[in-house]
């Protein structure tokens, strides 16, 4: 395309308005100064219009230039988009939306990590309830798909969002948070792992409860049952790296609890309280001070009064892992957050959600918390 570049120090405003309707409406007119190149590249001429003489320089301008210049533009804003780490895909869980997530997207952004979270709204999780209308709901023996299509669906969209950002592997890291772990696993399975290099999950009830126990229904009506039997413990490693992480905020009990066993200082295991025991004899030495969950009371370690919130969350890991009296993060007790063939890691403090979080109670997204493995997505 031409562009004219008026020089007319001698003609009015009017005039050469005038003139530039009545001789060069066809032609864009760039006002301006030459540069010495677009000079080479002009041709110069005179005219005269209303009496005054003026010239005017046109120059080809070189189109084929810009457009290379474009493209590389374009191919710089592409690899700037690439992170050097693999991207992430974020799965939410059961009632949580993608705006719950923005917080650990921020997180990990300022750790140099990006994140894609799957696009899920809270009704979103009333699609679920379709599951009624099949007959295997009621004998226990549900089935994810079609059920849960809409949410694998939704994996499948995030997961090809993120892998433009992903370097040559194209693969992904996909961290499940609570029932987006199984949820994952099932993907995979369905799917296929080709665009998957670490699972990692967050709270996430991977194993169903056990069967034939007493005041114990399996919440997913089957579909946690399925999962084991088709897709048991990092069923895809090595192929996929399995990290799964569980948290111990809240110690379950019993709403008619017995003898039961209490926490050991440490937080990472059950200890007998009867006389004689390691831990009484620590507490006769002064050695031991109550934890979580506990008291000492005559030199004897002794369990804690069982409060109310207890009793009733005890009841919720009840009915993930048959057993109320066990550590959890609030939601999920902490067996059943581990995979066989997985690293395995429990954290201690940490709350279940994203939603009611706070410094005070950490969730596993939490900065101070999300450092203790941000290092498995950096691997």
């Amino acid at each position: 395309m031409a562009m004219a570049s008026l020089s007319c120090p001698h003609l009015s405003a009017p005039a050469l308005h005038l003139a530039s309707r009545r001789r060069f409406t066809s032609l864009p007119v760039h006002l301006g100064v030459l540069t010495p190149h677009e000079k080479a590249a002009s041709v110069s001429s005179t005219t005269r219009a209303g009496g005054s003489a003026f010239r005017f320089a046109v120059r080809a301008v070189s189109v084929s230039g810009d457009t290379e210049q474009k493209e590389s533009d374009v191919k710089e804003a592409d690899e700037k988009k690439r992170t050097a780490y693999r991207p992430i895909v974020i799965l939410p869980g059961l009632g949580n939306n993608t705006g719950d997530y923005n917080e650990l997207v921020a997180s990990l952004a300022a750790r140099g990590l990006t994140a894609v979270t799957a696009k899920v709204s809270r009704p979103d999780w009333l699609r679920n309830a379709s599951g009624i209308l099949d007959a295997s709901y009621w004998k226990g023996t549900l089935q994810p798909r079609p059920t849960l299509d809409w949410y694998l669906e939704r994996i499948k969209n995030a997961i090809q969002e993120a892998k433009a950002m992903a370097p040559e592997s194209g693969k992904v890291t996909i961290v499940a948070h609570s029932a987006g772990g199984w949820l994952g696993r099932v993907y995979m399975a369905d799917f296929g792992t080709e665009d998957v290099a670490l699972f990692l999950s967050l709270g996430s009830p991977h194993l169903p409860p056990p069967r034939n126990v007493p005041g114990v229904v399996d919440q997913t009506r089957g579909l946690l049952y399925y999962v084991e039997e088709n897709i048991p413990g990092a069923f895809h490693a090595p192929d996929v790296k399995y990290v799964c992480i569980a948290g111990r905020y809240l110690k379950g009990d019993r709403f008619f609890p017995g003898n039961a066993a209490t926490v050991a200082p440490t937080g990472l295991g059950t200890v007998d309280t009867e006389v004689g025991s390691a831990a009484v004899s620590a507490a006769e030495e002064g050695k031991l001070e109550a934890g979580v969950g506990e008291v000492i009371e005559d030199g004897d370690v002794k369990p804690a009064p069982p409060t109310l919130r207890a009793r009733i969350v005890g009841q919720g890991y009840k009915q993930v892992c048959g057993q109320a009296d066990v550590w959890g993060d609030g939601v999920v007790p902490e067996v059943s957050a581990h995979l066989e063939g997985a690293e395995n890691l429990t954290f201690e403090g940490v709350y279940h959600s994203p939603v009611g979080a706070s410094d005070e109670r950490p969730w596993y997204g939490t900065s101070k918390i999300l450092d203790q493995w941000v290092h498995y997505l950096m691997e």
